[in-house]
């Protein structure tokens, strides 16, 4: 219906720079960037200027500003009622998976309840783990996807979306197949010593916070290595890569070849569930009660 680049000309210049608008946008300045180049060499015009106060509009700028809010909201309006009629007729649940997300523990309530929506069937979208572009993807819930499956214990997510708690997965170690580690079939705490630990940086994750503040004040001789926020497999080849031990969860133990999983004896685990829109439709809410029902 319309250029999907114009919401990003407008979050730039609102926010007067790439990097604020990144932020906003949860991607990098570089992907904003590129965005922006494109939509320039699309309308072959340019659009906006650098300056060391950050971005301003050139005159031709000014002119496709001006109407890009408007085109985006009629088209969005446009949207909107158009999927209001198809849901008359439309009983389709779409389902995100991925390598680090995947749908099955997502089908296996399905089966579950699904006599309750006798008319429904189920979709599966794909989407990458990238840890840049994750947010965006948690951002959709409620148009490209109905739900999302999958470990959440961060406070971003949970300040995006809805969160039905499932069950929990166990807190373990990953190490590639030729670390000292990798034959025993449980590893204690000063297994670890003198090893260097990969987590998520602080902040983020209640859980990995009180086990990284064990690990710091217990047991020092394990030296721990910030990842990005989110895992994605880059995490994974690294940890094969360099030697490193990786902190993970028992349902990433097929993730990566090279490593091999093993559970440590703690009592550390972190929860999974349904993710779903916080404005979802009647249909998802419905569901989610059914689900309740049964966990």
């Amino acid at each position: 219906m319309y250029n999907y680049l114009l919401d990003t000309l407008i979050a730039v210049v609102k926010s007067g720079s790439f990097t604020k608008a990144s932020e906003k946008m949860y991607l990098s300045p570089t992907a904003v960037m590129k965005q922006i180049n494109t939509l320039e060499k699309q309308l072959d015009l340019k659009l906006l200027r650098r300056t060391p106060n950050g971005v301003e509009l050139t005159p031709a700028g000014k002119v496709v500003y001006r109407d890009a809010k408007f085109m985006v909201d009629y088209a969005k309006k446009t949207i909107a009622e158009a999927r209001a009629a198809e849901s008359r007729y439309d009983t389709t649940f779409c389902v995100g998976t991925s390598l680090l997300n995947p749908a099955k523990p997502f089908m296996d309530i399905w089966y579950r309840v699904n006599q309750k929506f006798p008319d429904y069937k189920l979709h599966l979208v794909p989407f990458e783990d990238d840890h840049n572009g994750i947010l965006s993807e948690i951002g959709q819930l409620g148009e490209k996807f109905d739900f999302l499956i999958g470990v959440c214990d961060s406070r971003t997510w949970l300040s995006m979306c809805n969160f039905l708690p499932l069950g929990r997965y166990r807190k373990m170690i990953a190490v590639s197949r030729e670390h000292r580690l990798a034959g025993k079939k449980k590893i204690s705490l000063s297994d670890l010593y003198g090893e260097t630990l990969m987590m998520v940086k602080r902040g983020d994750s209640g859980v990995n916070d009180f086990l990284r503040n064990d690990l710091e004040r217990n047991h020092p001789q394990i030296h721990i290595e910030d990842t990005a926020q989110f895992y994605d497999l880059s995490v994974f080849n690294r940890c094969a890569e360099t030697g490193n031990a990786l902190l993970t969860i028992e349902c990433w133990q097929e993730v990566h070849p090279g490593l091999v999983t093993i559970p440590v004896d703690w009592e550390y685990s972190i929860p999974y569930g349904l993710l779903y829109a916080k404005d979802a439709p009647d249909d998802v809410l419905r569901f989610t009660k059914e689900v309740e029902k049964i966990i």
